[in-house]
């Protein structure tokens, strides 16, 4: 779920991180500094979620979307990227790259954003990183020009026809192909289908009826029960046979109040890490993704959601929102 925010002006972009006041974390052993570097502090964050995970599966997958500057300490795609953020990534994601711009979908992205944004994908391509698009277009002619343009630029790219990215668009993937998908440089296409509408028996059926080399499904069934990991290992396997990869939707920037951490008086008692509501998106909570008791809850221990993530046999994660540094910075 993208923090969709009404335009950034580009200088917002090229500016280093401001630094405000932030509330003392809650844990009782751990005290944040009066201030808080929110796109670095958005970095580290990612990065300790992807030491911790690949310490217990080596080759686990970290997609890391939206937040394009974050790729660079300066936030200025001419300046060098950040070596020990990109070496936690495999690749990055990016919405709204060609349509879809400010949650209108078909709209036409603003040349001056299209422009600052494609820089910062050609800069993550460039240090070796997957670049994965989506569009938000309902029209053949703009899904047709949002998958041959995004294969111009050597992405891997998905036209959503639905927002709320819970149905599998008709026909065939872009660029199908019957090859074994081992590594996300492998891939030629994706299918981003985290919103089910559907029971868990439906879902799975129809996924398993693609030839999707990726697909970035919820970490957590319909039921919001963990997927059992033949049902995971099930989904590897291409209509075609083919193998595929299999990634876990995790939000990092927002809390969820579906979720199973979720705890019934926080909307009258929140915690020192939560925020107020995101007015996009109907349960979800902006958190100050900083502080140690929030950081619990997603890696670290046997119950977090990357562990989850982990015990369900998934490839890896696709973490969202990671713009939800620029919040912080506008509030």
């Amino acid at each position: 779920m993208p923090y969709h925010h009404t335009a950034i002006a580009v200088a917002m972009l090229l500016i280093s991180c401001s630094k405000q006041e932030v509330p003392p974390d809650n844990t009782g052993t751990h005290q944040p500094p009066a201030t808080v570097n929110y796109r670095q502090e958005m970095r580290n964050f990612i990065q300790e979620i992807s030491a911790w995970a690949r310490t217990q599966q080596p080759s686990f997958i970290v997609v890391a979307q939206n937040g394009s500057e974050l790729l660079s300490a300066s936030g200025k795609p001419t300046d060098t990227a950040a070596s020990a953020y990109v070496k936690a990534l495999n690749g990055i994601g990016r919405e709204e790259l060609l349509y879809g711009y400010n949650n209108n979908d078909n709209a036409s992205t603003p040349t001056n954003e299209k422009n600052l944004w494609l820089s910062f994908c050609k800069m993550g391509a460039a240090s070796g990183l997957k670049v994965m698009t989506t569009d938000y277009c309902t029209t053949p002619e703009k899904m047709a020009d949002s998958y041959r343009t995004n294969n111009s630029y050597g992405f891997i790219s998905f036209a959503a026809t639905k927002r709320q990215l819970n149905n599998i668009p008709a026909g065939s993937p872009y660029q199908e192909n019957v090859g074994n998908i081992n590594t996300l440089a492998d891939a030629k296409n994706f299918l981003y289908y985290i919103n089910m509408d559907n029971t868990g028996e439906q879902f799975v059926a129809a996924v398993k009826a693609t030839n999707y080399d990726v697909l970035v499904i919820d970490a957590f069934s319909p039921e919001g029960t963990p997927w059992p990991k033949a049902t995971i290992n099930a989904l590897k396997v291409k209509q075609n046979g083919a193998k595929r990869l299999v990634l876990a939707y995790m939000s990092i920037g927002q809390a969820e109040q579906y979720r199973w951490y979720w705890k019934s008086d926080w909307k009258k008692n929140p915690p020192a890490w939560m925020e107020k509501h995101d007015p996009y998106w109907d349960g979800s909570y902006y958190v100050r993704y900083w502080m140690t008791d929030w950081k619990n809850l997603i890696y670290g221990n046997a119950n977090a959601y990357t562990q989850k993530i982990l015990d369900a046999g998934f490839d890896g994660t696709y973490l969202d929102p990671e713009d939800g540094s620029a919040y912080w910075e506008e509030h």
